[in-house]
């Protein structure tokens, strides 16, 4: 099913509570559990259809009475789960048991035990790790980082408790549209900021795309719509399209005998947008809206052969282009995905995109680690195990705060790889920006923290050398080298920057017992107790927040100890006075005052015990979808809901948000920006000023406008009362002659 298709059911999903009566929710949820059974018929053998015929029947025991926000039976969600487990990701009996049973221990009666003597104890874990990652809205961003780090934590133990997730979670948003339109947008961030990058990571290409679009659906409603219209209206044309550009290609494929499937594919709306934003174009201006894969039946040992002989096939007909080749069956990429891409030129005149893969490596994109391990046997040592393996490494530092952790994992996410070589020709995969630090690192920890330098194909390079594909590096290191702060500044690894960060822990912890132990001279020298004061005190005294960082400092000779008699002197004089201590406690109890006042802020209806600001990271203006987000200095700052930092905040930071909306009946002005794009004629800035301060009456704040080789480009900042005035303008501005894009941008930087 095309992806406009998909959505276009979605989007018809309503959002108003489902009523049946029992008869016929009993009815509804039998055909909903048969279907699952269809789905997984060819996995399961008759002892496996019976345990998850149990697992059924104490799911749907267990949440008797229990209904979803949108009214339906509770029991509809985990055979949701079940289903999307069995068919998009082809997992077997167990994890379509725990599925049915991933929501039984923490909302109903059952325990751990009772799910261990009823199964076994492999299913029991399973359920544990699902119970334990369960909360994914907390009250604090760190419990809220710290639970995703957990669920990471059991790739360890067993990766089907990450797939159920991901499972769950696209569950969710496919049914996301009854709950509250807050609760949209946190869910919609999260799963944008963290499962999407993960299904993509563990090659579920069919989920991280719907969990891209359904996520941009909820933040950016109307884009969203407006993409998955234009794909729906285009789609006659795309399957005529299709048709008469594979018919040479079935001609000559049948000709040579091959076994073959060949498919159209569209763009996921997400990426249409990306595109769109990236290069500044419209919907009808991209060029590659979809991709054609040509999916051929192969032996093993020929699957290499074959596909390069499709390729030629597709390029005696059509002339392909030289800078889009990619061959992922030579070197797969980190996630197990193999595949050929080429970009040709079609008869007329449109750049289409082709996939060349076998079934086996379709299985493998279409269903990611789940295929992989069905294929194991003959390709034990993947590049995914690698990628498994570093996330272990990564989680076995107990000091890496859990924020830190999340920014560390998702830089490698989503990150395109380069191919490198070490001196005697081994390959290693690496993201796209690597340095010759980052493969100081992935070769050993004690090289990459003792190395000096590198030489990329014999060339001496520094250690921040930005390395290409292909390029083969032999590292240099010195016994005497550590590392230093700015070298987190040379790297891109999540491997390499939690390594560093480590040593470099590890060294403040050496010298700050050297500052301990200064201390402790001085305070002898001054005949002073260690314990006839408060070292809290001390610290306050010092304005630092911990022991370790003051005694750190101490070794450093930032901090002097010389006025410490001052701090005993005024202590005992009772003329000691320590500034307050602001710590996070205080905070916590200040978001959960402004989150108790009231349920909604109104932004511009004189609120006097709020301190708020509009956000200068996006400057939104009255019209625009908001949010507030409570600051430790700032008071509350209102970002648009579409601020390149929004998913970010929402993700990490839930606790923080408050809902927010425009009081209605002002008239004040709001700083918003728009660019320009037209052909540099005369007179062109004075329409242009024109139309902004005389027919509108807007006032510009700034106007900057640089002409080449016959065309402009301008940004202009001026002040407008809403999204109306502003809307109104930019349709103005794009009538004049001349004028080729006009658009709203979202920040004055």
């Amino acid at each position: 099913m095309e992806q406009s298709e998909r959505h276009k059911t979605q989007d018809d999903t309503s959002e108003e509570p489902i009523v049946l009566d029992p008869e016929a929710e009993k009815k509804e949820i039998l055909k909903r559990y048969r279907a699952l059974l269809k789905a997984c018929k060819e996995n399961i053998d008759k002892g496996e259809r019976k345990m998850i015929r149990k697992a059924f029947d104490i799911s749907l025991e267990a949440h008797s009475g229990m209904r979803r926000k949108s009214g339906e039976p509770y029991i509809f969600h985990p055979i949701a789960v079940a289903q999307i487990a069995a068919e998009e990701i082809g997992l077997g009996a167990i994890a379509i048991v725990c599925a049915l049973l991933h929501d039984v221990v923490e909302d109903t009666h059952y325990t751990l035990e009772d799910i261990e003597k009823l199964f076994n104890k492999k299913v029991a874990g399973i359920v544990d790790g699902l119970t334990k990652i369960s909360g994914v809205f907390d009250h604090t961003s760190s419990l809220q980082a710290e639970n995703f780090r957990k669920m990471l934590l059991t790739l360890s133990d067993d990766v089907r408790v990450i797939l159920i997730k991901l499972a769950d979670r696209l569950h969710n948003m496919r049914t996301l549209g009854s709950m509250p339109r807050d609760k949209q947008l946190k869910i919609a961030s999260e799963t944008a900021y963290l499962y999407a990058p993960l299904a993509h990571r563990l090659g579920l290409y069919a989920i991280k795309t719907e969990l891209d679009d359904l996520s941009l659906k909820y933040t950016e409603p109307e884009v969203f719509k407006t993409i998955a219209h234009k794909l729906q209206q285009s789609k006659r044309d795309r399957d005529k399209f299709i048709q008469e550009f594979s018919r040479p290609i079935c001609e000559e494929l049948d000709k040579e005998g091959f076994k073959y499937e060949i498919k159209g594919r569209p763009k996921s709306i997400n990426s249409i947008w990306n595109k769109m934003k990236k290069q500044g174009v419209t919907f009808e201006e991209i060029y590659d809206l979809f991709a054609i894969r040509i999916i051929i039946e192969s032996e093993p040992d020929k699957e290499k052969a074959d596909s390069w002989k499709v390729y030629s096939v597709v390029t005696d007909y059509y002339t392909p282009n030289p800078d889009r080749l990619r061959d992922w069956i030579s070197t797969p990429k980190a996630n197990g995905y193999e595949s050929l891409h080429t970009t040709v030129m079609s008869k007329e005149g449109k750049w289409v995109e082709v996939q060349i893969r076998t079934k086996r490596m379709n299985e493998i994109a279409e269903k990611g680690y789940a295929a992989h391990w069905k294929y194991k046997e003959s390709n034990p040592e993947s590049a995914l195990d690698d990628w498994i393996t570093r996330i272990r490494e990564m989680l076995e530092n107990p000091d890496s705060n859990a924020l830190d952790f999340i920014d560390d994992f998702k830089l490698n996410l989503f990150a395109d790889e380069i191919f490198v070589f070490t001196p005697k020709g081994e390959i290693k995969t690496l993201p796209v920006g690597s340095t010759a630090l980052d493969f100081a690192f992935e070769i050993h920890s004690d090289i990459g923290t003792r190395c000096i330098g590198a030489k990329i194909n014999h060339r001496l390079v520094t250690i921040s050398s930005v390395l290409n594909s292909g390029d083969q590096i032999e590292i240099l290191t010195s016994s005497k080298q550590r590392p230093k702060d700015d070298w987190l500044g040379y790297v891109v690894t999540a491997k390499a920057k939690s390594k560093i960060k480590n040593a470099l822990k590890e060294e403040k912890r050496k010298l700050a017992d050297d500052g301990k132990g200064i201390f402790e001279r001085k305070l002898r020298s001054l005949k002073i107790d260690e314990n006839s004061f408060n070292m809290n005190d001390l610290l306050l005294f010092y304005k630092m927040s911990n022991q370790l960082d003051f005694y750190h400092r101490v070794a450093l000779e930032v901090i002097d100890l010389k006025n410490l008699r001052d701090f005993f002197e005024q202590k005992e004089t009772g003329k000691l006075k320590l500034p307050v201590k602001s710590d996070q406690q205080t905070f916590e109890e200040l978001v959960k005052n402004i989150r108790g006042k009231s349920d909604m802020l109104v932004i511009g209806e004189g609120i006097d015990k709020i301190d708020y600001k509009l956000s200068p990271c996006c400057n939104p203006i009255p019209g625009d979808d908001v949010f507030g987000f409570i600051t430790i200095n700032d008071g509350i700052k209102i970002h648009r809901t579409n601020c390149p930092n929004a998913i970010q905040l929402m993700s990490n930071y839930a606790y923080r948000i408050v809902k927010a909306r425009w009081f209605g009946d002002q008239q004040i002005a709001f700083l918003a920006g728009i660019k320009m794009t037209g052909m540099d004629d005369v007179g062109v800035v004075n329409n242009i000023t024109k139309i902004i301060s005389s027919e509108l009456k807007v006032n510009i704040r700034s106007l900057n406008i640089e002409s080449k080789d016959g065309l402009f480009e301008g940004m202009i900042m001026l002040f407008v009362h809403d999204t109306e005035h502003l809307t109104t303008l930019i349709k103005r501005l794009n009538k004049l002659p001349g004028i080729l894009n006009v658009s709203r941008i979202d920040s004055n930087t």
